[in-house]
């Protein structure tokens, strides 16, 4: 049987049970699994601001999560150019990708180098966008603070 590398590119800023979702349904279906930890930079581009938890410690967490073979940081924003050094079989996104213009063209880059790419639930009730929002809610000064 052939190993198969499975490789799960994300920025896993405030690590939360979704994270660990993805990592763990990912691993079911590879023999070794590369979690791709996108950096500081590569993160504000995508997202518009850069993550709460630095790289360096985003990538201790997901090296530390048992289903986590190797992590590996993102620092392009062309996943061939990733797969060039990383050589994975199979790729592992969210489900909110499916049926987009990017999940599209994922699967189109893809295909050309004989990579699979396999889509998982997004987890709905948790994301980091929403714990963000939650943090900034509870650290905005207090509407009329400065008139005391």
């Amino acid at each position: 049987m052939a190993h198969r590398v499975g490789y799960a590119p994300g920025v896993y800023d405030l690590f939360h049970v979704g994270h660990l979702n993805i990592l763990r349904h990912a691993r079911s279906q590879c023999d070794y699994l590369v979690a791709g930890v996108v950096s500081d930079e590569m993160a504000a581009l995508a997202k518009g601001r850069k993550p709460v938890v630095p790289l360096i410690e985003r990538l201790e967490i997901v090296r530390s999560v048992r289903f986590v073979d190797a992590a590996f940081v993102e620092t392009v924003p062309d996943k061939l150019e990733t797969w060039e050094q990383v050589r994975f079989d199979v790729i592992f996104k969210g489900d909110d990708w499916r049926g987009t213009e990017k999940g599209a063209r994922l699967e189109r880059d893809f295909a050309t180098v004989g990579v699979e790419v396999v889509y998982f639930p997004y987890t709905v009730h948790t994301s980091s966008t929403q714990l963000r929002r939650a943090l900034d809610a509870l650290t905005a000064p207090a509407a009329g603070a400065a008139g005391r």
